[in-house]
């Protein structure tokens, strides 16, 4: 059986897309715990950081064909 489906623009849109929510939902959990600069300030840049940088690292792999 031969395997003739399309390449997957759907499936790229939609990886880009939420790589972009996530990178999104990073920078703001960074200005909330900036903001409020309470308790908990270093896990919430913690977290913000790795969210942007597990949404940054996905969109340059989807951009890469990885």
């Amino acid at each position: 059986m031969s395997d003739d489906r399309p390449t997957g623009g759907a499936h790229r849109a939609s990886t880009r897309l939420m790589s972009t929510l996530v990178i999104l939902l990073g920078v703001a959990m960074l200005v909330t715990t900036v903001v409020r600069s309470g308790v908990g300030l270093t896990y919430g840049i913690v977290l913000g950081v790795l969210f942007v940088a597990a949404g940054a690292g996905r969109l340059w792999a989807s951009r890469r064909g990885v």
